[in-house]
């Protein structure tokens, strides 16, 4: 059954409901959700971010945001808490995330050979959070890792004052996961904004501090 969305003009109002590959083929506006997860250890704020699966059909084995997703036709942000169970294991209530705010990206590549239009509006939120790595459950469909950096580090790195920095976490072998080491670099992570990363990552301090 072919997903269906809730579209919208630029100007945010609703046009009605498509199915996704007419959103992404025409760059119907539509909204999604984003929520990073960020720990507090030995004072300093560590960013929680996933490896996409190999077999997604964008940016696969890319770093990404902790958890996201589309909202589906009526449903509401609150379905970011899907989102956090379906791919990490992760059950909170909507109350425990901070909301960072929305964020507009007008992105167009190829899948498949076909050209895509991807119009999002997000709603961006974190959530502080002290589970341990044996905690996660990761959904091997969409995430083939998960990781944390130093977030002034990652802010080095997107505003290229740093090359490259080293992350540790679990992955995905085989059905089980394992402690896993990275090396990442800028261009490892889904190519946006990268304005966007440092905004959100120093949100992320923010909130760690307020912790």
């Amino acid at each position: 059954m072919a997903e269906m969305f809730d579209v919208y003009d630029e100007k945010g109002n609703w046009t009605g409901i498509a199915e996704r590959s007419e959103v992404h083929a025409k760059g119907l506006w539509h909204h999604t959700v984003h929520c990073w997860l960020v720990r507090k250890v030995d004072g300093r704020a560590k960013v929680l971010f996933q490896q996409r699966s190999e077999g997604k059909d964008t940016n696969p084995s890319c770093f990404d945001i902790t958890a996201a997703g589309h909202l589906e036709a009526g449903e509401t942000p609150n379905a970011v808490l899907r989102e956090l169970e379906e791919e990490l294991g992760v059950r909170v209530g909507f109350e425990q995330l901070a909301e960072y705010g929305l964020v507009k990206e007008y992105l167009a590549g190829v899948v498949g050979g076909v050209d895509f239009i991807d119009a999002e509006v997000s709603h961006v939120y974190g959530l502080v959070t002290e589970l341990g790595w044996t905690d996660f459950r990761l959904q091997e469909e969409e995430v083939a890792g998960l990781y944390e950096a130093d977030a002034e580090e990652l802010i080095a790195l997107m505003e290229e004052r740093l090359d490259k920095l080293n992350a540790t976490g679990i992955e995905l072998r085989q059905g089980t996961l394992q402690p896993a080491e990275k090396v990442v670099e800028r261009n490892s992570f889904v190519e946006r904004d990268y304005g966007y990363y440092v905004s959100v990552f120093g949100f992320l301090m923010g909130l760690v501090r307020e912790d």
